[in-house]
């Protein structure tokens, strides 16, 4: 006797995700599509908006060897943005044109079989969840900052109307509900606000959220998201701590972010006082934007002298090496003679340093950097140089800062700190921890057809 086996229940689930441009946000869901599709066996529908995307992003997604095969990646129709505006707004008004092609894509998509268990988008595509709501695919957030910038976005909404727009009313610090406070200087900047808000009202809309951290990293905020009165009865969508997400070596990104001429040249005075080995990637100045670089990554640029010290390069020959281009980011950190890492603070870069065991010398320059430069500073695996006045950090400054990190006791207490972190981060991604277990239930949910 031949038996009928149910069609739908012997192929792959099939989950579709959606990230705006940037590398620093297509990174981290890319690596998350992998773990879908490798350890749960799923298959992924990846849908990636090209227009104004860096070459960086075009190399991680165009005939990249590294992706498995039941991950297919699906450009997004190219749309006409003509923008000089911040690189957040922008973010915005391209993927808000690339959403017009969505509900075409997901009609086909969804009507394949299986159909799609959920659509996985990154905040600046939560717009597109009254697409998939319209096609009965529940949709699920993924930040790719900490989790407590997602408490801070979540709240955002309820500090906009206390203040009633007028963020001049506050002080020193604003005060999550059962998180650590934060700093005025941590928050957004105005002309981010009309904007943002929109998004951070549609947060609770969405039926999860994961989030690149992990329980040890970030305690008190994951704590507060399921005991503090505020969150739970918002409420808010059940939260998945899936971290540290990292790519591995041959699917390398680098930072992006500039300094100003004159910080560039107090950077460089400070390295060759310090006498310590150096790898530096001397990006040209840019002393209008700091993110200007952003749609730029993987761009290679020519070392030019006039923005170094003269004959900086020859007296420091043999102890350093300077290069314009990108330098393979993960492979140096992952590298046992590298003791630490000047970082903009990109909570991937966070991550990576901390998987790798490297001590970070923090340097935020946009976004929720100083946020987390902050929060790395008080777990005690970063130190963060303090600028003049005007706001240029000096050479006397980088060579102390320098000398700490690499022969100070400073130094060598951050590197137990980063060490035990690092140890954490691993028991989180191994059998039964924390991230990986949590990751394999919400599969397991999906492939039963439920969901949370």
């Amino acid at each position: 006797m031949v038996m009928a086996v149910d069609e739908e229940h012997t192929q792959k689930p099939h989950v579709a995700m959606l990230s705006s441009p940037g590398v620093g946000h297509v990174t981290p869901l890319l690596e998350l599509a992998k773990r879908l599709v490798v350890d749960l066996g799923f298959q992924v529908s990846f849908l990636a908006i090209t227009t104004d995307a860096p070459p960086a992003q075009l190399q991680l997604l165009n005939n990249n060897p590294t992706l498995p095969s039941d991950l297919h990646v699906i450009h997004l129709p190219h749309v006409d943005v003509s923008s000089n505006d911040v690189i957040a707004i922008r973010i915005v008004q391209i993927v808000r044109e690339s959403l017009r092609s969505l509900p075409s894509v997901l009609t086909n998509l969804h009507s394949h079989k299986p159909p799609l268990k959920a659509l996985i988008v990154d905040p600046f595509c939560i717009e597109a969840l009254e697409t998939a709501a319209d096609h009965s695919i529940p949709t699920y957030l993924f930040l790719t900052a900490s989790a407590s910038f997602l408490a801070l976005t979540i709240y955002f909404p309820t500090l906009h109307a206390d203040v009633k727009g007028d963020y001049g009313k506050i002080k020193e610090s604003v005060f999550l509900p059962g998180c650590m406070p934060l700093w005025v200087d941590d928050l957004l900047p105005d002309v981010l606000i009309p904007e943002v808000l929109p998004l951070c009202n549609r947060i609770p809309l969405v039926k999860g959220i994961f989030v690149n951290t992990w329980e040890e990293i970030e305690p008190v905020t994951l704590s507060a998201f399921r005991n503090h009165p505020f969150f739970v009865n918002l409420p808010t969508p059940t939260i998945h701590s899936i971290g540290p997400l990292t790519k591995d070596k041959d699917a390398d990104r680098r930072e992006s972010g500039t300094l100003s001429a004159e910080q560039m040249m107090e950077l460089a005075h400070g390295l060759e006082l310090s006498g310590k080995r150096f790898l530096w990637v001397a990006r040209p100045p840019r002393a209008d934007d700091a993110s200007g670089s952003f749609f730029e990554a993987g761009v290679d640029g020519a070392l030019t002298a006039s923005y170094l010290p003269d004959g900086f390069s020859e007296r420091t020959r043999g102890a350093g090496l300077v290069t314009a281009t990108w330098a393979p980011q993960v492979a140096v950190l992952s590298h046992p003679s590298v003791c630490g890492f000047v970082t903009h603070c990109g909570w991937n870069s966070v991550m990576e340093s901390v998987v790798h065991g490297v001590v970070m010398v923090a340097w935020p320059l946009y976004a929720e950097q100083k946020m987390n430069a902050r929060a790395l500073v008080e777990m005690g695996v970063a130190v963060r140089p303090e600028a003049g006045g005007d706001g240029v950090v000096g050479r006397a400054e980088v060579e102390r800062v320098v000398r700490m990190v690499v022969e100070g006791e400073e130094g060598k207490e951050m590197r137990r700190s980063t060490r035990e972190m690092q140890r954490s981060a691993v028991d989180a991604l191994g059998g039964g921890g924390s991230s990986s277990g949590g990751l394999s239930r919400l599969g397991k949910e999906w492939r039963d057809g439920s969901t949370s």
